[in-house]
């Protein structure tokens, strides 16, 4: 009977290992990232505008208040692409530039057009988890 509990004693064990080997080697801030990013991109390729709101930073907001205009003016496009151009850690993991290009349909003038994004992601050690710096995607900016 004792021959038969070694080998669960073994395999648990063994998967004791492997848990902890494997949260060691885990990155919080870096699979945090992954999934902020993920979860912003749905966001804003399902153009849930008022969504993506619970991604700027705090202070960004406070320094930059997103109006009633703006966000009605976002309201006018559906995004029809998103694509990451390009993504460079900073600061030893603690920021993010990332550029996207967004291609939006403007509903009331049926035309499409290309915005390139320049995110700006900061780590929140305080509130584990990251903020967008760089507000949402500027419609009016020129192609």
């Amino acid at each position: 009977m004792i021959k038969s509990s070694r080998p669960l004693c073994r395999l648990a064990g063994l998967l004791l290992a492997v848990l902890l080997a494997s949260g060691c080697a885990t990155d919080p801030k870096a699979t945090s990232l992954d999934e902020t990013l993920l979860q912003y991109e749905t966001v804003i390729r399902w153009s849930q505008w008022d969504a993506a709101l619970d991604f700027l930073a705090p202070e960004h907001l406070s320094e930059h208040p997103i109006t009633p205009l703006d966000m009605e003016r976002l309201r006018l496009f559906r995004v029809t692409q998103y694509t990451v151009r390009s993504a460079v850690p900073m600061d030893e993991g603690t920021r993010v530039q990332q550029v996207v290009e967004i291609r939006m349909f403007n509903k009331n003038r049926a035309v499409e057009r290309s915005v390139m994004d320049r995110q700006e992601w900061h780590w929140n050690e305080e509130r584990q988890r990251w903020f967008l710096h760089s507000g949402l995607p500027d419609v009016t900016q020129a192609r």
